[in-house]
């Protein structure tokens, strides 16, 4: 075999780099950034790869997890003024935080919701004991009213959806603990993904609330990430606590947070800062409810 035939050896310096065959001179691809020099691997490579990557995510972590939880506003303004390699990047921190917490919901004791229409069935049953018999049957009928009521709309909704009605009449064919199951699954499964929707709502809803201040919308993007991530933090804690003194610090933490953290990054008075924040809670709020009983829905249109 002709020897000038035969590749280069690996830990030769090649004329080309051998990612993207771009001319090179030096130690590092000035195309691809890959080292020119490369040797064959071993275990001693890998194991310092690794624990450099570790050694350095940790200190990053650590780093934002103690900025975000205790200096509020202070993780955005860092990332806008480009101090972004010492720390987590926003959505990383975001959706890591967020898979966390819907864990320790679910393995908390955290009902996402309850049917209890046995237990409701029998306390009537027991209330209606010791009454005449003309009021036994008119508190039963009562009772059955819902039952036999039919919303206005449900003709319409037959009519025009009739697979939308029938896994209406499909779930509430269901035991209550069969309902219960299908909507705390439909919860667990859509719930991430519906909250997650609401970070470009929630940026919204700070660009009409500082509309004139010449922000950019990433710069509401980037805030909404870092304070709903804090949110995850204490939310989590809160499900894991019981003690009342440490629960109520945290919730009063949780209040004060987000308007310290809108007026440290976007400035403004304390009272126009306020106003701000209660129409963005509100707003954010009724959003919420709405994603996460759409996320509830989809698992009880699911259940069968």
């Amino acid at each position: 075999m002709n020897p000038a035939a035969q590749p280069a050896l690996p830990h030769d310096a090649p004329a080309e780099c051998r990612n993207c065959n771009a001319q090179v001179s030096g130690h590092y691809c000035h195309n691809c950034g890959q080292e020119t020099r490369l040797h064959a691997p071993s275990f001693s490579e890998f194991a310092h790869e690794f624990i450099g990557h570790y050694v350095a995510l940790e200190g990053r972590l650590w780093g934002s997890i103690t900025r975000l939880l205790f200096r509020p506003g202070l993780l955005t303004n860092e990332y806008l003024r480009g101090r972004r390699k010492r720390y987590v990047e926003p959505l990383r921190l975001y959706l890591s935080l967020s898979i966390i917490f819907f864990a320790v919901l679910k393995f908390s004791s955290f009902a996402a919701v309850n049917f209890n229409d046995e237990d409701e069935k029998k306390d009537s049953i027991v209330a209606l004991q010791g009454l005449s018999d003309d009021e036994v049957k008119r508190s039963k009928s009562n009772l059955n009213i819902g039952t036999r009521a039919a919303s206005p709309g449900d003709g319409k909704i037959r009519e025009y959806a009739p697979s939308i009605a029938e896994r209406i009449d499909r779930f509430d064919k269901l035991s209550s603990e069969k309902k219960t199951d299908a909507l705390s699954d439909g919860f667990y499964k859509y719930a991430p993904y519906a909250v997650f929707l609401m970070m470009p709502l929630f940026a919204f809803y700070l660009k009409v609330l500082y509309i004139g201040s010449g922000r950019r919308y990433g710069e509401h993007l980037l805030f909404a990430l870092h304070t709903n991530a804090f949110a995850f933090i204490v939310f989590g804690i809160l499900t894991l606590v019981s003690q009342d003194f440490v629960r109520l610090v945290l919730f009063c933490w949780l209040i004060g947070y987000l308007p310290w953290a809108m007026r440290r990054v976007y400035g403004g008075s304390r009272r126009a800062t306020l106003l701000r924040w209660s129409g963005l809670m509100l707003l954010h709020l009724i959003s919420l409810s709405i994603a996460i009983m759409v996320a509830m829905m989809a698992g009880a249109s699911a259940a069968h």
